[in-house]
């Protein structure tokens, strides 16, 4: 499968879920879908972020908008994250990291001069066709929630 780009309609993928189900992209047709990619539950980065989307969760529901946080960590590790910060959205467990690589996230990475294969910090908007239509790559924390969801009601 080749990288996603905006404009292009997203394929079908389907990953294990904080739900003990499957869950694939195709669940949510109608709906427009934020996913969010983040690089480890219980860091300090991406509880952050994850409990920015929390705490807007209702906003993006009422514009008919689901949010969805993808990473490499397992089901156990996302059960731990859910409970510890009341998440109220699935988290899908990315351990082979083929959607990862499907959005063009798993990349490599440099810290402390060393380098390795990880999660960029990203986002992405489908609309409720199915089509990509916004990306932001290597996010920074700090407001990016609100960001998307200006994006989210323009849609």
């Amino acid at each position: 499968m080749s990288q996603v780009t905006v404009g292009q309609a997203v394929p079908n993928f389907t990953l294990p879920a904080s739900n003990g189900k499957e869950v694939s992209l195709s669940d949510f047709r109608g709906k427009n879908i934020v996913i969010y990619f983040y690089p480890k539950d219980m860091t300090p980065g991406c509880t952050t972020e994850s409990c920015d989307f929390r705490d807007y969760h209702g906003d993006y529901g009422k514009l008919n908008t689901e949010v969805i946080g993808i990473s490499p960590d397992d089901l156990k590790s996302h059960d731990k994250f859910i409970a510890k910060h009341e998440l109220p959205f699935l988290l899908l467990a990315d351990v082979e990291k083929k959607v990862c690589e499907l959005f063009g996230v798993w990349v490599l990475k440099k810290m402390y001069g060393r380098e390795y294969m990880g999660v960029e910090r990203s986002t992405f908007l489908i609309n409720a066709d199915g089509v990509l239509v916004k990306e932001w790559r290597k996010v920074r924390v700090k407001e990016h929630v609100q960001k998307v969801l200006e994006v989210v009601r323009e849609l």
